[in-house]
């Protein structure tokens, strides 16, 4: 059997599909949010019946979204939802609707852990690897065609797309007798540890500003480079920090392995991220694009001073090849 897998840059809203799949971290979030806020004239205390984590709830979107029907699955809260919760929620998902809906032919996912500090590509496979698991299993709709991946983000599409051709490079995963065939073995290794063994990565987490202006320096310089070294690279990516927000900054840096700030525009928060990390005696390395914008505080600290975002990744990729980064 074939299963032809894609991501699409699309709204979730809107993208024509048999099911959407969406998880419920015990309170709503984007997508799920905009989708529960929309049915919510349909079906009445929607709300409240959002399922508890093991749970699911399955309903009919009589046309008000592109997909027919939502499928919402019960996960941990969203903090807790991390690269093993995601693998183990799209295994989840898949399994639920080869019992309850075993005649559909196709599934549309989004991608999780993106938008709440995870990083992205770790998160991706993890969630390709638990479909993998549900496919590998015959635990799926027997008459499923199709699975998309959706994403409105059409930068952010575009890497998933690039990853996901390198797991399967025709995006198509073939099943015979609850194997798969046609995989390499590079791609058979990396479905089988992710998700699993994501924890066990060296993790950088990256304080930098929110300006859309540094979008593709923490993509293409930063991240790639981070990646290549074998690490997990997460940041924060709200544009305000007061209450459990910072604490949640802070605990990550705790936790993180190596902190990266990019000190461009001279951000209070990022200097404070900076402080903190040194408080906690963490290895930091330091960046910026015009080394007259450093402030007394770190002037006397070793910067990599870039001008490009090539120069950047490659600058980044020979500083990390130096630091000792503890396995956990």
């Amino acid at each position: 059997m074939q299963i032809p897998i894609n991501v699409i840059s699309d709204d979730a809203l809107s993208i024509q599909t048999d099911v959407l799949v969406l998880k419920y971290a015990q309170a709503s979030y984007g997508v799920d949010y905009a989708v529960t806020n929309r049915l919510s004239k349909l079906h009445a205390n929607l709300a409240s019946s959002l399922p508890e984590f093991g749970k699911f709830l399955q309903i009919d979107t009589f046309g008000a979204l592109g997909a027919k029907e939502i499928l919402y699955v019960g996960v941990e809260e969203l903090f807790e939802f991390r690269y093993q919760n995601i693998r183990e929620f799209a295994h989840r998902a898949l399994a639920y609707l080869a019992k309850t809906s075993p005649q559909i032919e196709t599934v549309c996912f989004t991608l999780h852990g993106a938008g709440y500090w995870l990083d992205e590509i770790e998160a991706f496979e993890s969630e390709i690897a638990g479909i993998v698991d549900a496919l590998s299993q015959g635990e799926f709709p027997q008459s499923l065609k199709q699975i998309t991946i959706v994403e409105i983000d059409e930068n952010l599409a575009d890497r998933l797309s690039e990853t996901l051709k390198k797991l399967f490079p025709r995006s198509i995963v073939i099943v015979n007798k609850g194997r798969l065939a046609e995989v390499s073995s590079s791609s058979s290794d990396r479905l089988k540890e992710a998700g699993y063994s994501s924890e066990t990565k060296p993790l950088v987490f990256v304080a930098m500003p929110f300006d859309k202006k540094m979008y593709d320096i923490f993509h293409y310089g930063i991240r790639g480079a981070v990646n290549k070294a074998g690490c997990l690279c997460e940041r924060a990516d709200e544009a305000y920090f007061t209450g459990d927000i910072m604490d949640r900054v802070k605990l990550r840096i705790r936790q993180a392995d190596l902190v990266i700030a990019d000190l461009t525009q001279a951000n209070a928060n990022v200097y404070l991220e900076v402080g903190y990390a040194w408080g906690c005696d963490k290895q930091t390395v330091l960046l910026i694009q015009d080394a007259t914008e450093l402030k007394f505080d770190v002037k006397s600290q070793r910067c990599l001073v870039y001008s490009g975002i090539k120069e950047l990744e490659e600058l980044l990729q020979k500083e990390l090849e130096n630091i000792p980064l503890r396995t956990k």
